[in-house]
């Protein structure tokens, strides 16, 4: 009975047949797939969540940008805060335009560098290919000779060696032979240097162009003194007036400020920032002011690292006695002459060639 027993146990305990073999693997597929399911919805809560919070971060901006413009149309109703406002923003308007002025003028010098830069290099290439092509095609004619040589010299031999057939002629028939031999080894290596020499004129004429790297960073560094000197000159131009220092408050602040005075003052400020537009405009001895000031900057501008393409700011600090076109410095416009790219005047730094 107990061997019964141990039986029919064992066949409890026996595996499953083959066939349940594939259902288990379905359910494995269905659970593996669940999983990941999960995993995908998870990350797409996530990012449902991210786009709520950018959705309320937008907004938030929007509100506070119609809150500007309400409060901006408040003071605008009334003249004594129109007048502020209108030269808050003119002053605005001014920065701006000082900026474009520099952004311009570095736009076009490295236009111009670069394009000169650029010749030079494709200049430089081609000669450079030139020396290679003629090295290579000079390689490959004196292959081709040598090989049609070798040629010759073992079609020569062979026709020799086939003259030599009487048994007299053995000993010359073997000395033939050898050299016979000898040159089928030359010609031989002679058809390797041409294989060679045509190898290496298919690669250099697969070889691409070489691309051009960039500006050079003596050439950026010289840019970027010019850009200085230009700021210098426009802030020269208004060294008279404060105008620039209320420029660089107005930028600094996000909304307009009532410290302009009455609506006289205001209309004098106004009327001095058109009078200032016009003086950051002229163009009157312009290239010589800039030119004076980027050989004056040239010769003091020191710079952190080799690879730097902006100087050290307080390297390029006004001094007393500096001079602008030939011009020496007073007391008075030298202290309202501020270090362009300390302060970042018209936003230097935006402009600046890194």
């Amino acid at each position: 009975m107990k061997p019964l027993i141990q039986l029919a146990d064992l066949m409890r305990r026996r595996p499953p047949p083959a066939a349940e073999a594939p259902e288990d693997e379905r359910v494995l597929l269905l659970f593996k797939n669940r999983a990941e399911l999960k995993k995908a919805y998870s990350e797409l809560q996530d990012e449902v969540h991210r786009l709520k919070d950018r959705i309320k971060q937008q907004e938030g901006a929007t509100a506070r940008v119609q809150e500007m413009l309400g409060g901006l149309e408040t003071r605008l109703g009334l003249v004594e805060t129109a007048y502020p406002a209108l030269v808050f923003y003119q002053l605005r308007a001014l920065w701006q335009s000082g900026r474009e002025i520099l952004e311009r003028f570095v736009a076009v010098l490295a236009r111009q560098q670069e394009e000169r830069e650029r010749r030079a290099f494709l200049a430089q290439c081609n000669r450079r290919l030139f020396v290679r092509r003629r090295s290579v095609e000079d390689g490959l004619r004196a292959a081709e000779t040598e090989l049609a040589h070798e040629r010759q010299r073992e079609s020569e031999l062979a026709h020799e060696r086939a003259k030599l057939t009487r048994f007299w002629h053995f000993f010359k028939r073997r000395q033939t032979e050898h050299r016979l031999s000898l040159a089928r080894t030359a010609a031989s290596a002679a058809e390797q240097r041409l294989v060679q020499a045509r190898a290496a004129a298919e690669q250099l004429l697969a070889e691409a162009t070489p691309q051009f790297p960039g500006l050079s960073i003596q050439a950026r560094r010289a840019i970027n003194l010019a850009a200085i000197a230009y700021a210098e000159v426009l802030c020269w131009r208004l060294a008279e007036t404060p105008i620039v220092a209320l420029a660089r408050e107005a930028t600094a602040r996000r909304e307009a400020a009532d410290n302009y005075g009455d609506r006289d003052a205001c209309e004098a400020l106004i009327a001095s920032i058109d009078r200032a537009r016009v003086s950051l405009s002229a163009k009157d001895n312009l290239a010589r002011e800039v030119q004076a000031r980027a050989e004056r900057l040239k010769s003091i501008a020191h710079y952190r690292d080799p690879a730097d393409t902006t100087p050290v700011p307080e390297s390029i600090a006004f001094f007393e006695g500096d001079a602008l076109a030939g011009q020496p410095l007073g007391d008075k416009r030298a202290a309202r002459m501020p270090n362009v790219l300390a302060e970042d005047t018209w936003d230097l730094f935006r402009v600046l060639v890194r």
